[in-house]
């Protein structure tokens, strides 16, 4: 884990230094009560230092979330492969998350207020409302600029690299899907009919459908490993931090953004909850994620679209791959 660390530093000025000569000037003033008993009168010739920071690299004392989700992901894995010997200890974990679950769910009804007063409070702390505004929509655009070019330009491109056929068309045959994900925010809740869209207007093979977007729902969220990653440098850049190239690998190559993705849940707005194992793997203020929520809600609604359209495309790719199998 790494934390940026502000270390004050003071700058005093230097004065020349004259050999044999002290800079130490006193002077001895009499007292006015006995002329003969002379005080020492010290002259404070040097200005109140300038004070300045800057950051070096540290170690976070906190929990290591990030080893906790590398673990985690181990531990499953290897649960997985133990079949029937690893299946009770799976089954208590599934009956945890799911006990979780509804406890976040009775949560979710309080989280207007609470989200109301987190955000009136981060205004108040702010020195400048209006700066931290105009960060906040360059904030969206970034966002909005790199789900396009992921969604439109990247993704795309592999498809025609891989399948030789035109994206283009096969993304007219999931228009469907892409305004149900835009209007529910959802990748669970698109999915049925993301499976439709696919098997009626593209022909996709069904067993391929069946097998690749429900697993594209639950791992494959690309577009929230692409706002998790620019959320945490805009936090960065607002506490004023400057992340060097560790971090900045840590957040964004496959270390931190991408894992906390693929345990985000397809509900709405599930990458604030991912959003904390980001921020604190990095030493970041987890509590400035207040800063985001008032623009998340529409941002999610465009992540969730780059989702669907990234688990269609990968359908119809493999699709491609395994069509001389079928």
């Amino acid at each position: 884990q790494y934390r940026t660390v502000l270390v004050p530093v003071v700058k005093s000025p230097g004065l020349p230094k004259l050999p044999g000569k002290s800079l130490s000037f006193i002077y001895f003033a009499p007292d006015d009560e006995n002329p003969e008993i002379h005080q020492p009168v010290v002259l404070e010739l040097t200005p109140s230092p300038e004070m300045t920071y800057r950051t070096l690299p540290g170690t976070s004392n906190e929990m290591n979330v990030l080893g906790i989700v590398i673990f985690s992901a181990t531990i499953g894995l290897l649960l997985g492969k133990m079949g029937e010997r690893g299946k009770p200890l799976v089954n208590v974990c599934q009956c945890l998350n799911e006990a979780v679950m509804k406890i976040v769910s009775m949560a979710v009804w309080y989280f207007p207020f609470g989200i109301v007063f987190l955000i009136a409070g981060k205004i108040l702390e702010m020195e400048d409302p209006s700066v931290t505004g105009q960060k906040l929509g360059l904030y969206v655009i970034t966002v909005v600029s790199g789900l396009a070019i992921h969604g439109l330009i990247l993704l795309p491109l592999l498809f025609v690299l891989i399948t030789r056929k035109n994206p283009f068309a096969f993304i007219q045959g999931i228009l469907q899907a892409l305004l149900i994900a835009l209007a529910t925010s959802s990748s669970s809740a698109t999915l049925p009919i993301t499976l439709k869209c696919l098997l009626e207007n593209n022909g996709l093979d069904r067993r391929v459908a069946r097998f690749v977007l429900p697993v594209g729902a639950t791992i494959n969220m690309d577009g929230t490993a692409l706002y998790e990653a620019v959320a945490a440098i805009f936090i960065a850049q607002v506490n004023e931090y400057d992340l060097d190239l560790g971090q900045i690998i840590t957040i964004r190559a496959c270390l931190t953004a991408p894992p906390a993705s693929i345990g985000a849940a397809g509900i709405p707005q599930a990458g604030l909850v991912t959003m904390v194992i980001v921020l604190t793997s990095v030493g970041l203020p987890t509590e400035d994620i207040t800063l985001i929520v008032a623009v998340d809600w529409a941002l999610d609604r465009f992540r969730t679209m780059t989702n669907v359209l990234g688990d269609a495309l990968a359908a119809g790719i493999i699709a491609h791959v395994c069509q001389k199998d079928f």
